[in-house]
């Protein structure tokens, strides 16, 4: 199964995501990354059954215009109403809060963070609570069924959920700033796990 990753910009560089996922890279999956808004296209996302989005609302590094336009965020909930898969991890919900339609498709947004600290990550099921250094995210959360939720001195907030859109999946993943936080084991899982959620059934056809 081909699966688009975006990824890359001034705080969030490409290679934690492309080490997070090199231990899952094999034949069911296989990986083509995009790390330039500019290298963005409806033609190329069509091309693929999964999108990961891991890059927050900016062009590039160094250009902090926003890319998601409204005609984007259409390309995004089409794709996904049609039966594909999206999966946001960390950066992926940056920057995205005012826009309303993709906001709406992934179920929140990222508000803030507080400086880097010690993280309780707490599954809901079959994983055991573990720990990260991370930047615990605050999200503002509207629609989903949480399934990850992270704990620090700031307080607790939903990590990771999965709703369903038209024919299509969603997951979403909040930590995952270190590539220490990917590489974790149980981190792993998580990956493993939705990614073979956000696939569905399509992964049995691949």
């Amino acid at each position: 199964m081909r699966v688009g990753v975006i990824c890359h910009d001034e705080w969030h560089p490409a290679e934690v995501v492309q080490q997070g996922f090199t231990k899952l890279a094999n034949d069911q999956y296989e990986f083509d990354y995009i790390e330039h808004a500019k290298d963005w296209s409806e033609a190329w996302m069509n091309q693929c059954e999964l999108i990961v989005l891991a890059k927050s609302n900016r062009v590039s590094a160094s250009d902090r215009t926003p890319w998601l336009t409204m005609e984007v965020q259409g390309c995004f909930q089409a794709f996904v109403e049609k039966g594909k898969g999206l999966f946001v991890i960390h950066a992926g919900t940056v920057g995205y809060l005012e826009e309303p339609l993709f906001r709406s498709l992934i179920g929140g947004g990222f508000r803030s963070h507080p400086a880097p600290d010690q993280v309780v990550l707490r599954p809901a099921a079959e994983l055991e609570p573990f720990v990260v250094h991370d930047e615990h995210y605050q999200m503002a959360f509207e629609s989903g069924d949480v399934f990850l939720t992270s704990e620090s001195a700031c307080g607790s907030y939903p990590a990771g959920w999965r709703r369903k859109q038209g024919l299509g999946r969603v997951a979403v993943l909040t930590p995952g700033h270190y590539v220490e936080v990917w590489q974790h084991p149980s981190y792993q899982k998580l990956l493993k796990r939705e990614l073979d959620w956000c696939a569905g059934e399509r992964l049995n056809r691949s």
